[in-house]
């Protein structure tokens, strides 16, 4: 285990809109998976299941005062929803689900990457309803239980696992300080998306992970030269910049081209002190893939994950 560290029919687009509470997506286009820092078998591109006719990424909020993303997926039943990390406080993620049409009852698990407090706020402690499973690696269980997260609500994993919306997750665990950083490979049976983290640094098991996603979400944390010419300690900078901390835009650049991902990038957590939103776009100019640069402040749009860039999610109302 590595441990070390289109344009489309408008109809469509209506389609879209109502299926996903009413707001525009950016219809994205999934391929293999590997096992939890052992390679798996990987085969051709497979249709997507009975179950499964569409999926979607939205980051909520993403920056050092909190992160927080949710996944849809529509099934050939109804919408289920899973929450990739919880770094906000109940109330706000209850504010934003509403701006979208959807409660807490519509989530049905929480996803952490791991125990920090800006992906996992204390709130939650007290916070949980009792409906919502918390998936977290084994290794961060004792953590999460001394938080005071219900243990009766805590499903541990060191290798794929399924959600209750059917799709097929892949965690690896990477070096972020002392416990670790878990990321994923979600296939959604409509798509393949990567989402990684905090990851301290790209190692190949990462890559191989993640490779050829349609859809990657990746952190582009710090601007070296800002982060060098800050005023924070030493010990802090030696940290985020030491390889088990975060990735900076260049690090974050060379994973994206080593991944190679079909259709879209979504960058994460992007230091408030020492990034810009113009300088993480700088490292991704003329990229052959959409880019979207998340926000502490505000939601991205949806951002859809299928097998074909011309494929429209299909309406709620069927």
């Amino acid at each position: 285990m590595e441990t070390s560290v289109p344009v489309f029919m408008r109809t469509h687009l209506d389609a879209a809109a109502r299926w996903w509470g009413g707001e525009r997506v950016d219809i994205v286009p999934c391929m293999m998976l590997f096992d939890h820092g052992r390679e798996a078998s990987v085969g051709p591109r497979t249709e997507s299941g009975p179950g499964v006719a569409s999926a979607a990424l939205r980051v909520l909020a993403s920056g050092s005062r909190g992160n927080c993303s949710i996944l849809g997926v529509r099934t050939a039943a109804r919408r289920r929803f899973a929450l990739i990390d919880a770094g906000l406080s109940p109330l706000r993620t209850r504010r934003l689900l509403g701006a979208m049409k959807l409660t807490l009852d519509d989530i049905d698990e929480i996803l952490l990457t791991h125990l920090d407090s800006d992906h996992c706020s204390a709130g939650w402690a007290r916070g949980l309803p009792s409906h919502i499973t918390v998936r977290l690696h084994a290794d961060h269980v004792g953590r999460a239980r001394r938080a005071g997260l219900p243990s009766d609500q805590l499903v541990p994993f060191d290798d794929a696992f399924t959600l209750q919306s059917g799709v097929t997750t892949r965690p690896i665990l990477l070096s972020h300080d002392s416990a670790g950083v878990a990321a994923f490979r979600f296939e959604t049976g409509a798509g393949a998306l990567g989402f990684a983290t905090d990851v301290g640094r790209v190692t190949p098991g990462l890559v191989r992970h993640l490779k050829g996603v349609d859809t990657l979400a990746i952190e582009s944390n710090y601007c070296p030269q800002m982060q060098i010419a800050s005023r924070r300690p030493a010990f802090l900078k030696q940290r985020i910049m030491g390889g088990a901390g975060h990735l900076s835009n260049a690090e974050c650049r060379e994973a994206v081209k080593a991944i190679a991902p079909a259709q879209h990038v979504v960058l994460l957590h992007l230091s408030q002190d020492c990034n810009q939103p113009d300088r993480a776009r700088q490292a991704h100019t003329s990229a052959p893939y959409k880019l979207t640069i998340s926000r502490q402040d505000k939601p991205t749009p949806w951002i859809h994950v299928a097998k074909d860039a011309a494929t429209a999610p299909p309406s709620i109302a069927s």
